[in-house]
């Protein structure tokens, strides 16, 4: 089956004949000459590949306009630095961002061939695990689309996120090889190759004017190599750049070796180099996991900042104004090796003293931190950095003690110094990456409201308190052209079609929709696109996972990485207590309802992967269940990524944003289901607050602990047994879950992932459960009456035009970047 979002495009072109002949001679001569195929025999790969290489042409020579104006204007410029771009399909964008979906509809009608069909055989860009890097992409298409000059820097990896297959209910995890039917969008740039040293040792030298550097001395060296992705602003306005580093071996084959019969060890230097780009975070419990890890973070960021300092002295003749120039933002830890890196660039290989280096370093660099999980915030032994990379051991030992040495004339006491210090002596001595991003930015900024707030309360506290006030607060968006325009054409027609199309260039025209929420024939418009989302979705759950789902039912999604805080494990327990209570009940009155999950965890994260596994044994049983009558059903979908979140969304009716309040620091997914007219049930954790305050309480679903209740429960020891005691409905779907209902091949599956809970529920499933479950019946009870459901949805969509990222890209423009978008 297709899994393109839609089978319609939305028609912001109007083409004429001409346009739409031409682009078809385009693609006809890219399929001969190129593809090396013929409009016979072409297979749906050869026309994507064909049509992509076409709408390329329309891309490089504003890409190369946009390039040269920024040259010649001299602009400032962003530097966005992220581990993570999980891009997904760009057919679908590149079109649309330049008007040709309706020009590339047709002209492929005219050979016979669909879009939606050609659209379906791009492969997923995988960079990227979840929010962060969805975030990232989002980002850069903003900063295109408002007009910031942007480059991207990241990892070309060969395998991005695993590929999930589940089996017997076990998620396996297999290479997800994106790249290996070719990438049409990228372009090597072989001439783009920098050194990225490891190992070895550092020497004080004297220079020949007399003066002392240091030297680093090396013990291998890497070879970082450049390819370039456009990046479509809305209707071809700009054309950024994302430039993703893969991996090279300075000498690829010991010829010697080789010959003498060695041929696997004449090649080892090659696979210890190439490693480091051939898979997204790869597993980190081992020391070599590590290790590879911390080689990945490092041989992106000095990558990144060699070919940073040579764009500038491209045009400058010195380093001094480097922040005046461009503005380096670190997306979360794993760039922030970078600030050590750059110090050592403009002192080792530039000249630079340390004072005029560090003015320059903490002026260029600002650090946007995504989690308040203090196993997320990233710290590296100290023994592995000294020994991979022991010069910027060497900066960071200094700029802890020039830090320490500030702190402390400030009058800070040992156990304040201790917190600071970007050196964690507690835990077998540590680098603290976060403190060191903190410590070398000159702004960090938390991703909603409440948790740039807990950052300053909690686990950056004492930092912002000696460093002086350096925290600051932007709120994610996501960009409403992928996620409205592209995902929902449904949709966007009909917003389009009763508000306007300037909705298309300016999101707050939403607002315009409050009204309609009383509009009956409006709201049967609304409730109607929903249904053929639905319709299409049911399509793919049978295709996917054979399973038949009514359309009419409620659609309750939670489409999200695996984790125990997002609390995927709350959502089935209430799944069960609702399947306990159904088959209690047969003949109440109950609404069909469809849960729907997707999501992958961690490959060495047990616990989320018996959490997929119970999710999956309970779906199996509640599926087969004849006494429910298809009314209720649960489908986990497996590997979810950007192409199935772009069918789910759209079709969701209900949003699950459950996380322990004060643990997620934002979340993106809430705002895209919002924007599509799905209602929230949701603590006040992340971006929830800020979503519930633009749509109104009456309007989502709030409910459990607060982040400071959490935090009181936490400090005053909470006892899950006594929560379980209290709740007849949970104590019997624990119960079930422990004595094997779901499992009944294997009646013990579960008892320990059970007892766990009772016994230390840190992220307090048991506590908001009674609080979650009512909330249910509250949801249930709203879907009853369509009339409330529909106005609800519709205030929804109307309300969120705030969580656009081109509002999010502005305020770090003008408060952080000091850019100015035109």
């Amino acid at each position: 089956m297709n899994d393109s979002p839609s089978p319609a495009s939305l028609r912001i072109d109007a083409p004429d004949a001409a346009a739409i002949e031409e682009f078809r001679e385009s693609i006809l001569a890219k399929l001969v000459y190129q593809v090396g195929g013929r409009p016979e025999r072409a297979s749906p790969r050869d026309w994507f590949i064909a049509t992509a290489l076409a709408a390329r042409d329309h891309i490089v020579d504003d890409w190369r306009r946009t390039n040269d104006q920024t040259r010649a204007e001299d602009r400032k410029g962003v530097c966005y630095l992220s581990m993570e771009f999980l891009i997904g399909r760009l057919l679908t964008d590149a079109l649309g961002n330049l008007g040709l979906t309706e020009t590339a509809r047709q002209a492929l009608a005219g050979l016979g061939v669909d879009l939606d069909a050609v659209a379906g055989q791009e492969a997923d860009a995988a960079l990227g695990n979840g929010g962060l890097g969805r975030l990232a992409a989002c980002f850069m298409e903003s900063m295109a689309s408002i007009g910031v000059p942007a480059y991207g820097y990241g990892i070309r990896y060969e395998n991005g996120l695993f590929r999930q297959i589940i089996a017997g209910g076990l998620q396996h995890e297999v290479p997800e090889d994106w790249l290996a039917l070719g990438n049409p969008w990228e372009f090597e740039r072989s001439s783009l190759v920098y050194e990225i040293r490891f190992g070895g040792h550092v020497r004080s030298e004297v220079s020949v004017d007399g003066s002392t550097r240091m030297v680093w001395h090396a013990g291998e060296i890497v070879n970082a190599l450049a390819y370039d992705t456009p990046v479509v602003g809305w209707r071809g306005k700009r054309i950024n750049t994302l430039r993703l580093w893969s991996a090279r071996a300075t000498d690829p084959l010991h010829l010697s070796e080789f010959n003498r019969g060695d041929h696997v060890g004449a090649q080892a230097a090659r696979m210890r180099a190439e490693a480091i780009s051939r898979v997204l975070y790869p597993g980190d419990e081992t020391e070599a996991g590590q290790e590879l890890r911390l080689r990945q973070e490092y041989f992106f960021a000095s990558a990144s900042l060699q070919d940073i300092i040579r764009r500038h002295l491209s045009r400058h003749a010195g380093l001094g104004n480097l922040a005046d120039r461009v503005a380096v933002q670190l997306n979360d830890t794993h760039p922030a090796i970078g600030v050590a890196e750059l110090m050592r660039l403009l002192m080792d290989v530039h000249g630079m003293d340390w004072d005029a280096a560090w003015a320059v370093t903490q002026a260029t660099f600002s650090y946007t931190n995504h989690t308040l999980l203090p196993e997320a915030l990233e710290t590296w032994p100290v023994p592995m950095m000294e020994r991979l990379l022991p010069r910027h051991m060497q900066i960071i030992y200094l700029i802890n003690a020039r830090h320490l040495d500030t702190a402390r004339a400030r009058g800070a006491g040992d156990a304040l110094l201790s917190s600071v210090s970007l050196i964690d002596e507690r835990h077998g001595r540590r680098v603290r990456m976060g403190h060191l991003a903190f410590v070398g930015s000159h702004r960090i900024n938390g991703v909603s409201a409440l948790h740039s707030q807990l950052m300053r309360d909690t686990v950056f506290a004492d930092l912002n308190q000696v460093c002086g006030d350096r925290i600051t607060n932007k709120t994610n968006g996501i960009t409403f052209r992928r996620w409205l325009h592209r995902a929902n054409p449904g949709l966007t027609h009909l917003l389009t079609d009763t508000i306007g199309p300037e909705l298309l260039d300016d999101p707050e025209r939403l607002e315009h929709l409050v009204p309609l929420a009383e509009d009956a024939g409006f709201r049967q418009r609304f409730a109607a696109q929903r249904r053929a989302a639905k319709e299409r979705l049911t399509g793919v759950i049978a295709t996917r996972i054979g399973l038949k789902v009514d359309p009419d039912a409620l659609f309750d999604v939670q489409i999200k990485r695996i984790h125990e805080y997002k609390r995927q494990l709350l959502n089935v327990v209430q799944t069960v207590a609702l399947y306990n209570a159904m088959r209690a009940r047969p003949t109440g009155h109950w609404i069909p309802r469809v849960k729907i999950f997707a999501g992958k965890a961690a490959p060495s994260y047990h616990q989320a992967k018996l959490i997929i596994r119970l999710t999956n044994d309970v779906a199996a049983t509640i599926n087969e269940d004849p006494t429910l009558r298809g009314t209720l059903k649960v489908a986990f979908l497996p590997n979810y990524n950007v192409s199935l979140a772009e069918m789910i969304i759209p079709a969701a009716d209900l949003s699950e944003q459950i996380s322990t309040a004060g643990l997620e620091a934002s979340g993106t997914g809430n705002m895209k289901l919002a924007l599509n007219g799905a209602l929230t049930i949701g603590t006040l954790d992340g971006a929830n607050v800020e979503i519930d305050e633009r749509v109104g309480r009456d309007n989502i679903f709030i409910f459990g602990l607060t982040a400071a209740e959490v935090a009181e429960r936490k400090r005053a020891g909470f006892d899950a047994r006594l929560a379980v005691a209290a709740s007849p409905e949970l104590r019997g779907a624990l119960d079930a879950i422990a004595s094997g209902v779901f499992s009944p091949g294997e009646p013990d599956r579960y008892r320990g992932l059970v007892e766990s809970l009772l016994h230390d529920d840190r992220y307090l499933v048991t506590a908001d459960f009674d609080a979650y479950h009512a909330r249910q019946r509250d949801v249930a009870t709203c879907w009853s009456k369509p009339e409330s459901w529909w106005r609800s949805a519709v205030l929804n969509t109307a309300h969120v035009s705030w969580f656009s990222s081109d509002r999010t890209i502005r305020d770090y423009a003008e408060d952080i970047w000091k850019v100015t978008p035109r």
